[in-house]
């Protein structure tokens, strides 16, 4: 799959909160890099690591906020603003949430073998 669809299906899975198929797009050792990781678990040090880890940070996200929804930052109307090249993926979002802010947000996803074996997030 290109670097730029695998984002998107990332996103795509997100938005419908299928938690199984978006932990499928890591690997099993994957690790996830977060400030709110870092907020809300200081413990993990803004780190997890392995698809258990990531499937129970994004199944408690998906039950305390049902309403969130991650939209793709555009350029214009037919271009997104994915950037990805050499196994590195640059992926720029607004993270809506009703009663709050909307958030500017960038993840950084390091491909290898067709699977996420990092990622990184990053707020506006």
């Amino acid at each position: 799959m290109p670097l730029a669809a695998l984002a998107r299906r990332w996103l795509s899975c997100f938005d419908t909160k299928d938690v199984d198929e978006l932990v499928s797009l890591y690997a099993e050792d994957a690790r996830h890099y977060s400030p709110k990781l870092r907020a809300l678990r200081p413990e993990t040090g803004g780190c997890i690591q392995g698809r258990a880890a990531l499937r129970d940070w994004w199944a408690d996200a998906f039950r305390r906020l049902p309403q969130l929804r991650y939209v793709e930052q555009r350029v214009t109307e037919q271009e997104g603003r994915v950037t990805a090249e050499e196994g590195r993926v640059v992926l720029e979002y607004l993270r809506l949430l009703p009663g709050e802010p909307d958030l500017p947000v960038a993840e950084v996803f390091e491909v290898r073998d067709g699977v996420i074996h990092e990622s990184r997030v990053y707020h506006g």
